[in-house]
């Protein structure tokens, strides 16, 4: 009986180092921005995507751009207004940076777009803060903000 009693204490305390290390992870604000075009380089875990990305499993393609830099910028923002959960954290003419919440468990994922006029094309990198897999959010995210984008 005494075992069990210590079997359950050490489970409980497993849960809450668990829970405390995501919620550590999540409440981390990376550096993020752009230098000259490139937006941050993802990192190894599985849970992020970009269009700058040599990782062929994390590549998506970037974004035409509509007919001028501010009609694009403006796409782009009807496009996360209509997705949801999303709040703008950072906001010039080439670069926008947003900060997915999950409903359920409340996690942090930061995207962001660099409008590379010269190119005409709309760049994207969004990546979770917590934990390892995300079970292929951030791509299907992207997948479901181009489809908003296009209807633009």
């Amino acid at each position: 009986m005494k075992i069990l009693k210590l079997l359950l204490i050490a489970v409980i305390l497993l849960i809450l180092a668990f829970l405390a290390r995501v919620y550590w992870q999540n409440a981390q604000v990376p550096d993020l921005g752009h230098s000259n075009g490139q937006l941050a380089p993802l990192g190894s875990k599985p849970n992020s995507v970009s269009t700058q990305t040599d990782q062929a499993d994390k590549r998506v393609d970037p974004w035409p751009f509509k007919s001028d830099r501010e009609t694009t910028l403006q796409a782009i923002l009807a496009a996360v207004e209509s997705y949801g959960g999303a709040r703008i954290i950072s906001q010039n003419g080439h670069y926008l940076r947003v900060l997915f919440t999950t409903p359920l468990m409340r996690y942090n994922d930061d995207a962001e777009f660099y409008l590379d006029e010269a190119a005409g094309l709309v760049h994207f990198r969004s990546a979770s803060r917590a934990g390892t897999s995300d079970l292929g959010l951030n791509r299907a995210r992207f997948e479901q903000l181009t489809a908003l984008y296009q209807q633009q």
